[in-house]
């Protein structure tokens, strides 16, 4: 299947730190939104956002894949629509880090929605930012 959302950071951080920012629940709360994520297989979690007037805020998960330091999948669950995020970690030769998101499984009537999946392309190109700035705090 082909990711909808596919994008790629890199970061000069040790690939332990980028994979404690993916897995730890106050480092998330950092760069994406307060949680109660824990990195094992089966357990069921949400993202917490500030609600609006179209959106409540939540976004409900479930852990997939835990392969440390190298993958991690869940569910994320909002608004009716139910993809996948995939994480996969690489180190490069030059010790940079390369972080790998792939989002799947958006709907057809989603993906006819003209905007839909460039907003989300737009949010975790913002997060990305965001976790830059953490990692780089470290």
């Amino acid at each position: 299947m082909k990711a909808d959302v596919s994008l790629d950071f890199q970061f000069t951080s040790t690939i332990e730190q980028v994979w404690n920012a993916l897995t730890d629940s106050d480092t998330l709360a950092q760069w994406i939104w307060d949680n109660d994520f824990k990195p094992g297989v089966g357990h069921k979690f949400q993202f917490r956002a500030e609600p609006s007037e179209w959106w409540d805020g939540i976004v409900d998960s479930e852990v997939l894949e835990v392969d440390e330091p190298n993958r991690l999948s869940y569910t994320w669950v909002s608004a009716g629509e139910s993809t996948t995020v995939t994480w996969t970690l690489k180190k490069g030769s030059d010790g940079t880090i390369h972080l790998h998101l792939d989002q799947t499984g958006f709907s057809e009537a989603t993906k006819a929605r003209k905007g839909a999946i460039e907003g989300a392309k737009y949010a975790w190109t913002n997060m990305g930012e965001q976790l830059e700035k953490v990692l780089t705090a470290q």
